[in-house]
């Protein structure tokens, strides 16, 4: 069965990018895929070093691996620091990116498909972020979709429950997610 991983670059509870990720994981679901949604607040690791990789990767760090290489898509809610993402999806990309030990364990990145999503309270929804998420991506052999969404005000944008109060902006949300899953289908 094709599978997707569906995470924000946020640790904060109630996380505005979370909240999105998780709409767009629902518009994946409704296209038969299953989506393992990831919270990195779950999987605490510490800055990227050589010197920690050739003590040995934490067992997090492959647990998590294995997990994006067992999927064929990522949907990915960014939020913008400093116009760009921020720094603990970078350095759980580091993490993912480098070659494992473990032979058993696939590429996390190279051939997959990817959405990309944020929200921001600015004006802007963190659109500036959403730039260097898809150079990222690009770099490690991941097809990024055309497509992205931004939403901005996000403290006006979801109400309690953590859905999108705007119907046409939920909708674009979950068509990316369908989007990603199609086409993850399409390359399985």
């Amino acid at each position: 069965m094709t599978q997707l991983i569906a995470l924000s670059g946020s640790l904060r509870a109630n996380s505005f990018n979370q909240q999105l990720v998780e709409i767009a994981a629902e518009g994946a679901r409704e296209q038969g895929v299953e989506v393992r949604v990831i919270n990195l607040a779950d999987y605490p690791m510490p800055l990227f070093s050589e010197d920690l990789e050739a003590e040995g990767v934490p067992a997090i760090v492959n647990d998590l691996k294995q997990q994006f290489a067992e999927s064929q898509g990522i949907l990915l809610a960014s939020p913008e620091y400093n116009g760009s993402i921020s720094g603990v999806l970078k350095n759980a990309i580091d993490w993912l990116s480098r070659p494992s030990a473990q032979t058993d364990i696939g590429p996390a990145f190279a051939d997959k498909v990817a959405g990309i999503m944020a929200t921001s309270p600015g004006g802007l929804g963190g659109i500036r972020g959403l730039v260097h998420a898809r150079d990222v991506l690009f770099n490690l052999g991941v097809t990024v979709s055309p497509n992205q969404v931004a939403v901005p005000s996000a403290y006006q944008a979801f109400d309690e429950q953590g859905q999108l109060s705007d119907a046409e902006t939920a909708e674009r949300v979950k068509g990316l997610g369908a989007q990603i899953a199609q086409m993850a289908q399409k390359l399985a």
